[in-house]
């Protein structure tokens, strides 16, 4: 993936139509482990061809789409659990004229109970679960921690060599709670519907409307909304989700039991590297840390000491030196600037020269192209611990690609597409739009001069549902949404001292997708069962 393509987009809030209730859809239209859907919404290859998303003309059904049912089983925690897989398209309706504004695309996974013991659905979760982008579908999180399956990786987080291969998942979450995984519309196989803009979908407003009326719409034809329900997003799924705390309580009046942000971006102004905004230089300096101590870059008494202590003293440097420096901007002496400079090198492994020519001020691309050129590797943006080629070795700070995107997004991929059509049984000639840049330029008209911040909502719907439990996990290596940007953003959400517990923070030795490192997978699985638990409990339903 090239740098333009991992810039993170500044969001705008705007009006979007509402969905109103499809009569009838949802139902099974296919046996458990039988025949595959004929094509459905959106699909216009024929069996044996594919198509782009430039030439596909989604058709809006006549007929209900008809789904995927089937059933498996998964051994977590040494107990059996019996579940339905349901995969295929829930059309989005006008709640005007009843015309089909969408086809969105899910999988779920719902426990089975024996005959004798049926699943109680005022105790079993519901977790709707979504990545981010905006254009990524939720491929990453469903095969990569939540879900049945999961792609295997190698100790260090990178593909094994191709053809890829996957596993049962042991660390699914399927033992605490049900799974839905929504592709928003535009990724995956979700579509706008014929003679429809897919524009009208491409936004922060536009997203928030399409995905929390799809989440009203579950609950009601599954019968859903006496079970405590969850959300679980990552990247820009968090902004997403934290926006959906405020949308589904206000529109639906569905409050949340809990929100997981995985890798979160709420405050906008804490990733934007522009004149004006220094937030990000000092907020992502303990990553630049972090990724320094990895690479054996750190001098001095840090070098060989453990993480723990160099995010300690990079964290304390950040808030304590370096934040103030930038803010006296020009009024700062050379003197002043070039001791700062000497710490700020001595921490991030860059040349002191470098660091005081820079104004002490370091964006994300100028790093990770410059921490290793001089052996002609760049570190990944997802995840610092990664490296790859350069390119045009010897161009300074340039950055050609993002290694840890292409340590991954290769096995994904191939391994969805092999598991929807062999063991899920859903057939659809549509490319799944695993990240697509399609829904680019996103929506932000509402927020010109301004950054995107919802932490606001997420505040505000914690204050009004106290109830609310919210968790964050955090990668070390995280140089897409670092860690100490997130915890600056929790820190300035004035939270009541009542609620204020509700929100938990967990960190981990990954990157952005921490759960690609398989030993940081039972760490995880032991803190999801620790936050339900405790969400649950609070609730009275455990």
């Amino acid at each position: 993936m090239n740098a333009s393509r991992l810039i993170l987009s500044v969001l705008a809030l705007t009006t979007s139509t509402a969905f109103a209730q499809e009569p009838g859809a949802g139902r099974r239209g296919a046996r458990a482990g039988g025949a595959t859907t004929p094509p459905a919404a959106g699909t216009t290859a024929t069996a044996g061809t594919s198509s782009s998303t430039a030439d596909a003309k989604p058709a809006t059904p006549e007929k209900e789409p008809v789904l995927s049912v089937t059933e498996h089983e998964i051994t977590l925690g040494g107990k059996v659990i019996k579940y339905k897989a349901t995969a295929g398209y829930l059309a989005m309706k006008d709640a005007r004229n009843e015309k089909t504004k969408a086809n969105i695309f899910f999988i779920a996974y719902t426990k089975v109970g024996a005959a004798d013991d049926k699943v109680d659905l005022a105790k079993r979760p519901v977790t709707f679960s979504f990545n981010g982008g905006p254009g990524s579908a939720s491929i990453w999180l469903h095969m990569g921690m939540l879900g049945p399956k999961r792609v295997l990786m190698t100790e260090k987080g990178e593909s094994l060599p191709p053809p890829y291969k996957m596993a049962d998942n042991e660390w699914s979450w399927l033992d605490q709670t049900d799974l839905v995984f929504i592709d928003p519309v535009s990724t995956g196989y979700s579509r706008a519907a014929a003679g429809e803009d897919p524009k009208q979908f491409h936004g922060f407003n536009e997203d928030i409307a399409s995905v929390g009326d799809f989440i009203r719409l579950y609950t009601t034809r599954h019968a859903r909304w006496p079970s405590p329900k969850f959300l679980v997003g990552e990247s820009y799924g968090t902004t997403r989700a934290s926006g959906l705390s405020d949308y589904l309580q206000d529109k639906y009046g569905l409050y949340l039991n809990g929100i997981t942000l995985v890798s979160s971006i709420m405050n906008f102004a804490t990733a934007r590297f522009a004149p004006g905004n220094d937030l990000p230089y000092w907020l992502f300096m303990p990553t630049y840390s972090a990724a320094a101590w990895y690479h054996k870059r750190l001098r001095g008494s840090l070098a060989g000491a453990p993480l723990a202590t160099v995010i300690s003293a990079a964290t304390d440097f950040a808030q304590n030196k370096l934040a103030p420096a930038l803010a006296r901007g020009d009024a700062i002496t050379d003197t002043e600037k070039a001791a700062v400079a000497a710490e700020l090198a001595r921490l991030t492994g860059l040349d002191e020269k470098y660091v005081f020519q820079r104004g002490l001020r370091i964006d994300i691309f100028s790093f990770t192209g410059k921490l290793l050129e001089d052996k002609d590797r760049s570190v990944g943006r997802y995840d610092a611990r990664l490296t790859g080629i350069r390119y045009w070795p010897g161009t300074a700070g340039r950055t050609d690609f993002d290694p840890s995107y292409e340590a991954v997004f290769g096995s994904y991929t191939a391994c969805f597409n092999d598991y929807v059509r062999r063991e899920l049984k859903y057939e659809n000639d549509l490319p799944y739009n695993a990240l697509t840049g399609d829904v680019r330029p996103w929506n932000y008209s509402n927020v010109q001069n301004e950054y995107l911040n919802t932490a606001e909502m997420l505040h505000q719907a914690m204050s009004r549902n106290t109830a609310l439990h919210v968790w964050i996990a955090n990668g070390y290596y995280d140089l897409a949404t670092p860690f100490f940007a997130t915890d600056y953003t929790v820190r300035q959400m004035g939270l009541d001292k009542e609620v204020r517990s509700h929100l938990t923070q967990t960190f981990y030795e990954g990157g952005h997708m921490m759960y690609m490192v398989p030993a940081e997978l039972p760490k995880l699985k032991a803190d999801a069962v620790k936050f339900y638990d405790t969400t649950l409990k609070a609730a009275g339903v455990r």
